[in-house]
């Protein structure tokens, strides 16, 4: 399929963002074990944890406005 790359480059550059994201050593491994375990991949073991955590924070911000 010619094009393909192209075009799923560009849908990239137009629908997402890249963070770098440094880990200490050892760690990565850590990380790709329990995505593996979860059955998901890294980026989307990342993702879900970052929006867990989002979530609680903003949980115990709307409890201390109460």
């Amino acid at each position: 399929m010619a094009g393909t790359t192209e075009y799923k480059n560009k849908w990239q550059q137009e629908n997402r963002e890249r963070i770098n994201l440094v880990v200490a050593k050892g760690k990565k491994a850590v990380i790709q074990a329990q995505a593996d375990a979860s059955g998901v991949s890294v980026n989307a073991y990342i993702n879900a944890a970052i929006d867990e955590k989002m979530e609680r924070d903003q949980e115990a911000r709307n409890e201390e406005l109460c």
